[in-house]
């Protein structure tokens, strides 16, 4: 929530205008409130000084809308050196460090603003953001139902927040109902439209939760993602070879702080141990191995062990910072699986994929590109979950997974010249307390093959 403002040295009633500020979907609505200004401004300030602020407050606010994020905090902060406490200012600035990912020192600011006005509504909306960001959902849950019980502030984008907060705590129900009341206080904003749509998806309404998919897709959701949500819950849409690579890294990036606790000790996640137990039982050791998609790094206390060399290759940033804290992995590469065998000059004889593919349908050109990373008599290793359809090469599911065919992957592995050593059915994870069919597959490339 940005606020571009009247910067005038009367403190009267001074319009508020949403723009495209750190916390917003949409922009646009006016509201307007009273001034107060800070304690410490006994006297107004000399007009020199004024004019000067007033230039800082709106050279930042154009550095904002720019996204020179950095230049925008200087600009503020330079305008508060001269005119100190003004709450338009501060509001401001505390949009900035929001939007550079630092909401401790948000809420230092913020706190500064509710000492002098304790019903602020945005800055109140704000602290709850920044609690978010920290992941200190009942905190952030608690302020927004403060900034609701305010009433100060149009209510749509309030309540999708306080719907996303209910999500991240585990309460989709009441999250449901939060969308419906955004919703129903503007029917215009996508997000809750999608929000709304993945709740319906988990819950098995799949008609609804297309519906809603639809509905932000109309109103200018992001097209390639909202196809994908829709091939997977109605099938209308051409299932696309993929899914979005800006929401696999978005996904991972925002999930990465609690993965191995939740995928472990609440989905029964065992594919990590159960693909290197049976790459263990081929009895040899590996020169250089390569571990696409290692997320957190769940392989690499298997693999190192059996490994000379340990290369971590992953689209999630968040995910390489939890690896890099292990200290198994001689490098980590910030790539798309693809794009990393298909631009490294390394050859590995080992290469493994754990959990991986539920995010690729169309697995030929990963082969392909692994024609030149695999050496002669390297492994390729990889789960897969199970699809139904063994006459499909692959399907997309309601989960949003992509699963595949038995003789899909081998006809995949006899077309590149790959031998398939090994090729093991057991389950994957769980879902919703049913176990997930999966495949284990072992590919060894020929040593005839140099």
């Amino acid at each position: 929530m940005l606020l571009q403002r009247d910067f005038r040295p009367g403190f009267g009633g001074e319009v508020y205008r949403r723009g495209p500020g750190p916390v917003e979907s949409r922009g646009g609505i006016p509201w307007r409130r009273c001034y107060s200004p800070a304690p410490s401004m006994s006297t107004t300030p000399a007009p020199e000084a004024f004019e000067q602020a007033r230039q800082r407050f709106f050279e930042g606010l154009e550095a904002f809308k720019a996204g020179r994020f950095a230049d925008a905090e200087q600009a503020y902060l330079a305008s508060l050196a001269l005119v100190p406490g003004r709450v338009s200012t501060l509001l401001n600035l505390v949009a900035t460090q929001l939007r550079l990912g630092r909401p401790q020192d948000a809420l230092g600011r913020i706190e500064q603003i509710l000492s002098v006005e304790p019903d602020n509504a945005e800055a109140r909306f704000h602290k709850a953001n920044a609690f978010g960001q920290l992941n200190r959902h009942p905190e952030a849950l608690a302020n927004y139902e403060k900034v609701l019980q305010l009433g100060t502030l149009p209510p749509g984008e309030p309540w999708l927040r306080h719907g996303q907060t209910l999500q991240a705590l585990g309460r989709p129900e009441q999250a449901l109902d939060s969308y419906d009341r955004a919703l129903a206080a503007d029917p215009a904003i996508a997000q809750a439209w999608t929000n709304r749509g993945s709740i319906l998806r988990d819950m098995k309404r799949s008609e609804e939760a297309a519906a809603a998919f639809r509905r932000a897709l109309a109103l200018g959701a992001d097209p390639e993602l909202h196809r994908y949500y829709l091939a997977a819950v109605s099938g209308e849409q051409a299932t696309p070879p993929t899914a979005p690579g800006h929401y696999v890294e978005t996904l991972f990036d925002d999930y990465a702080h609690d993965f191995d606790a939740h995928l472990v000790g609440q989905l029964g996640y065992q594919a990590h141990r159960t693909l290197t137990t049976h790459l263990t039982g081929l009895g040899r050791g590996f020169r250089s191995a390569v571990d696409l998609g290692c997320g957190t790094g769940l392989c690499a206390p298997y693999l190192k062990p059996i490994a000379e060399k340990l290369v971590g290759v992953d689209l999630s940033s968040q995910m390489l910072q939890k690896a890099q804290a292990l200290g198994l992995y001689g490098r980590l590469v910030h790539a798309d699986i693809v794009a990393y065998l298909a631009q490294t000059d390394e050859q590995h004889d080992l290469v493994t994929a754990a959990d991986v593919f539920i995010y690729v349908g169309d697995l030929a050109p990963v082969f392909d590109a692994l024609d030149k990373a695999l050496e002669p008599g390297g492994i390729f290793c990889f789960s897969a979950e199970s699809a139904a359809d063994e006459n499909s090469d692959f399907e997309l599911l309601p989960s949003l997974r992509y699963a595949h065919s038995e003789r899909y992957l081998r006809g995949l592995a006899a077309r590149h010249d790959l031998d398939v050593v090994r090729l093991v059915h057991a389950p994957i994870r769980d879902d919703q307390r049913e176990a997930i069919a999966g495949m284990f597959v072992y590919l060894r490339r020929p040593e005839s093959a140099r």
